[in-house]
């Protein structure tokens, strides 16, 4: 009698998502980097404990930092440091790709924003989205659109 292949169910990957950000902001571009965390920071993303809606990516000397985001420290954190929760953390990318997004930055004024943090083959990758800020009107025109849409489904779902 042949085994039957169990598959066990895995948890979401996905660790924080900025949903504010697609609200704010015309996300045109994403890209995958790595982040250099800390050991207690590592245990406190296991645990969910991060805040990235107030958070942004900045350029300091030539290398993407991602300022603003919170994570909160565990209590069982170790006694002989001193968790910093808002410090800023190193994005790792490829030096091209680097390059290239603080041309379109500077150039031609997109802003870069943490979209997720995600687990990927044991490591924690950050999605960053380059876009452009929306105003007011364009906010408006989003939730008309998708107001209209959610009415028309309603009725083609009520007619069927």
């Amino acid at each position: 009698m042949a085994k039957k292949n169990k598959k066990k169910k895995t948890p979401s990957s996905t660790i924080a998502l900025n949903r504010k950000a697609r609200h704010d902001y015309s996300v045109e571009d994403n890209f995958e980097a790595g982040l250099v965390l800390e050991g207690w920071e590592v245990k406190s993303l296991r645990e969910g404990r991060v805040q990235i809606s107030e958070s942004y990516i900045m350029v300091i000397k030539n290398e993407l930092m991602w300022v603003g985001g919170q994570i909160t420290p565990l209590l069982s954190a170790s006694t002989h440091i001193k968790p910093n929760p808002m410090r800023a953390r190193k994005l790792l990318m490829h030096r091209r790709e680097i390059d290239r997004l603080i041309g379109q930055i500077e150039r031609k004024g997109y802003t870069l924003l943490p979209l997720a943090l995600y687990w990927k083959h044991g490591k924690i990758k950050m999605d960053v989205g380059l876009a452009k800020g929306k105003k007011a009107h364009d906010k408006r025109a989003d939730s008309k659109e998708r107001d209209w849409n959610r009415e028309k489904e309603r009725t083609l779902k009520h007619n069927r």
